[in-house]
């Protein structure tokens, strides 16, 4: 069975940024449906007792959607953080190596997530020869998918941002920047800090070095769903 994690911060610290009625719908609505339909989805099948990621990488249609929008929702709220940070330490110059500055990587960052058309997600990941790149997803596509470590995300489906931000996606980016957990992010950097990402193996598999970052948040504390 597959749990809702509690959100790392209250319903309403993200205000002005994200309004605690954005968090009533998109966090205890969306989010939560996407649980509870993949609980009745793996019901009684082969699924029910493998992880959120073995899920992912092993499923398709309906159960892959559902179990990738809840990897990709509890990834975003802990990409997310009231308290405005820059990056430090190892993830900072590999930024300032990859993109040349972290202003750069901002540019880029706002230019991907307001190019991307419909509904999806925008990802700072890391390949697997371990350089940073920004990833674009669609819909519920997830980077476990193509074996790259997320870093962080921000969610561009219009329930993110229409109640608080309506149809303007670029101010909405811009303020995500803002409020970017770079703590976490610097966790996930530095937890698959090697030479190559072996992504290829479910999360039982302690070669991969992503499994604790998915363990960690799947093991937090959990609400009723």
């Amino acid at each position: 069975m597959i749990e809702l994690p509690k959100l790392p911060f209250a319903d309403n610290a993200l205000e002005p940024f994200i309004s605690e009625e954005t968090i009533k719908y998109h966090y205890y609505k969306h989010h939560a449906t996407y649980v509870n339909k993949l609980n009745e989805l793996i019901k009684d099948t082969k699924y029910d007792e493998l992880s959120l990621s073995s899920i992912i990488r092993d499923s398709e249609g309906a159960m892959f959607n559902n179990a990738a929008q809840v990897f990709n929702h509890t990834f975003y709220w802990n990409s997310l953080s009231p308290v405005k940070k820059d990056p430090s330490g190892k993830l900072l110059t590999k930024i300032n190596n990859d993109f040349g500055s972290l202003e750069a990587l901002k540019e880029e960052f706002i230019k991907a997530g307001t190019t991307l058309f419909g509904s999806g997600w925008v990802w700072l990941v890391r390949e697997p020869k371990g350089q940073l790149m920004l990833k674009k997803t669609e819909n519920a596509h997830t980077p476990l998918s193509s074996h790259l470590v997320p870093i962080f995300v921000c969610d561009v489906w219009e329930h993110a941002y229409y109640i608080d931000f309506r149809n303007l996606r670029p101010k909405y980016l811009e303020e995500f920047w803002d409020h970017i957990n770079w703590n976490f992010a610097g966790e996930a950097f530095n937890k698959t800090d090697n030479d190559t990402f072996i992504g290829t193996e479910p999360c039982n598999d302690i070669h991969d070095p992503f499994c604790q970052i998915l363990d960690d948040l799947q093991n937090g504390d959990r609400v009723t769903s």
